[in-house]
């Protein structure tokens, strides 16, 4: 594993996805490409409740990753590959959590086909229970969780492995901080709330889907 994306979904993290893989970073891992993928889902539920060995065949073929479920395990993640540079999407806690209620959170409270159960599970296990204690409706508490999240892994990660990024700022900072030049291409935006919102209607369309 060489980059280990430390912050939570919503802030950027499938646009941060698609330009590390732009820039041969990638494979990354994600959480959407977990759907349908239940032998990594059951591997991350394990690994949740507490068998983190479970942790290197989840990232099994994967050179980064961002957003949960890796957000999840960042200390063990941070511990197990000493090289790796982290990476922390962040945004305005308010704006975010505004986010997540619209998004992740609708979409993972809505119906979903049998074939999508143990994404669902793994969802539970690693973000609504894991991260928020089962009280991501209490907004203020979820706000609570999401800055003393980011507080810690401030003052885990020294200076030099941490780079402290928002999407918005495009390829500069990111590329300075892996010692890529910059592409003569846009930075990828692909996640705002209307995008997401398609692809879950698209995702319904053949044959229904949970989101993360």
């Amino acid at each position: 594993m060489n980059i280990i994306g430390a912050g939570f979904g919503r802030t950027g993290t499938l646009s941060l996805k698609t330009a590390l893989e732009r820039l041969g970073e990638g494979p990354c891992a994600h959480m959407l490409p977990l759907i349908g993928d239940d032998e990594r889902c059951r591997l991350f539920i394990r690994a949740a409740a507490g068998e983190l060995d479970c942790l290197d065949r989840a990232f099994d073929g994967y050179r980064a990753t961002v957003d949960w479920p890796g957000a999840y395990f960042w200390r063990h993640l941070i511990a197990r590959h000493p090289d790796a540079r982290v990476i922390l999407t962040v945004r305005d806690p308010r704006e975010w959590y505004a986010s997540v209620e619209r998004t992740i959170w609708a979409a993972g409270r809505g119906p979903a086909p049998p074939e999508f159960a143990v994404f669902r599970r793994m969802g539970e296990a690693v973000v609504w229970t894991g991260t928020f204690d089962g009280r991501f409706g209490d907004r203020a508490y979820a706000i609570e969780v999401f800055d003393r999240h980011n507080a810690a892994v401030r003052a885990a990660v020294p200076a030099g492995r941490l780079l402290e990024y928002r999407v918005a700022d495009g390829w500069g900072p990111l590329c300075d901080f892996l010692g890529h030049p910059v592409p003569a291409e846009p930075f990828p935006r692909l996640n705002d709330s209307a995008t997401f919102q398609e692809h879950v209607r698209e995702l319904l369309a053949a044959g229904g889907a949970d989101a993360g």
